[in-house]
């Protein structure tokens, strides 16, 4: 069965996708390796498992893969294009009356198709979790309590208990040399100590049991209680039932965020109006989402007018100036988001007169540099 795209299309597309995956690949790695070590830091003193670490970070992917995606496309554009050029391949395709216009057109259907894939991250899945990570993150910082150690950590289970122990293996359930300080509630304090201990964990109830073995009980009294001489009591074996807090009791509904939104409940809220959000704030969170999308497909224009170049002459300019064109759109329109959410400008000011100008200019260099190598090849065929 032959394919609906024609020659050109497939070559050029084929020609796309190593670097966009590889450029891809490399980018979410490389954020998500920045956030990991701070997530990495908060969870290890609050005492999280490797598991709720993971959870965040699948929250996270969502952002980043917003943010990656047309980094990525204009990366893998400039580097196919400018391949292309050196190798000639651009100057055989315009000598057959095939325009730098045609040749971006493939890449502006996949520029067509990362916006609308962009709408649908920052659309739907974004909001949910981002606020599926403040909420992992919150619980895993104030709970005070992971049913996970680590070797030598003090973990606060409960208000009134801790616990640490000397070595423990790497999945966290085999404790050796445990060491419990329990506060009862009219001042009694208990020591628990232990040669070995055995975690068992259950991750669809709220309670967490220690077996320990072969140990002692320290329990000293009150000073003000009546026969307060300390006791001691050793074991052979007890259980400890050791209590977890629910995850969802302790934090906040979704929605006192915009950016926890969907585009169905932006929509809603600014049609019936928020509680908690102002109309302005509503509007241009709406606006930004969108102005992001529709500038993806723009992308290949600027991207392929700056990647055909002169031959014998490399330069690293074209990439910087690219690259500051990216970052300073994407800074501006950041900050337009910000002035319209406080009303200092309207919407249409801050958020798509930035917006329109980037893709004009994006049009316009395109056109420029098409006519700059329509003007070479007739002084070229001229000369010859």
């Amino acid at each position: 069965m032959r394919s609906a795209l024609p020659t050109l299309d497939r070559y050029l597309l084929h020609q796309l996708i190593p670097p966009f995956s590889v450029t891809l690949a490399t980018m979410l790695i490389a954020l998500l390796l920045e956030r990991l070590l701070i997530i990495f830091n908060h969870l290890a003193n609050a005492g999280s498992s490797l598991a709720t670490l993971v959870t965040l970070l699948t929250d996270l992917l969502p952002h980043y893969m917003g943010l990656a995606l047309p980094a990525a496309l204009c990366i893998a554009v400039f580097l196919t294009i400018n391949r292309m050029s050196e190798q000639n391949e651009i100057d055989a395709l315009c000598a057959g009356h095939i325009s730098l216009l045609r040749i971006a057109l493939p890449y502006i259907k996949v520029g067509l198709a990362l916006g609308a894939l962009s709408v649908f991250l920052y659309g739907y899945i974004h909001p949910i979790a981002r606020y599926d990570y403040r909420e992992g993150f919150y619980f895993a910082r104030h709970t005070g309590w992971a049913p996970h150690l680590q070797s030598g950590m003090f973990a606060v289970t409960s208000n009134r208990t801790m616990i640490t122990a000397d070595k423990v293996d790497r999945g966290g359930s085999q404790l050796s040399h445990v060491f419990i300080r329990d506060i009862k509630a009219d001042g009694t304090i208990q020591i628990i100590t232990a040669p070995q201990g055995v975690l068992t964990i259950s991750e669809q109830t709220t309670s967490t049991e220690l077996d320990l073995w072969n140990g002692q009980i320290v329990t000293t009294h009150h000073p003000d209680t009546p026969g307060s001489e300390a006791t001691v009591t050793h074991f052979d074996h007890i259980t400890r039932l050791i209590e977890r807090a629910k995850k969802r009791a302790q934090f906040r509904a979704r929605g006192d965020d915009e950016e926890e939104l969907t585009l169905f409940e932006l929509a809603h809220a600014l049609k019936f109006g928020s509680p908690n959000l102002p109309y302005k704030v509503l509007r241009a969170e709406l606006d930004f989402r969108f102005a992001r999308a529709l500038a993806i497909p723009f992308i290949p224009l600027l991207t392929i007018a700056l990647a055909v170049g002169r031959k014998r002459r490399r330069s690293a300019l074209k990439q910087i100036l690219l690259a500051l064109i990216l970052v300073g759109f994407d800074e501006t329109l950041l900050f337009g988001h910000s002035l319209a959410a406080e009303g200092t400008f309207p919407v249409w000011l801050s958020i798509w007169v930035p917006e329109s100008i980037f893709c004009a200019c994006c049009v316009a260099a395109l056109l420029m540099r098409t006519q700059i190598s329509w003007n070479l090849k007739k002084k070229s065929v001229a000369k010859g």
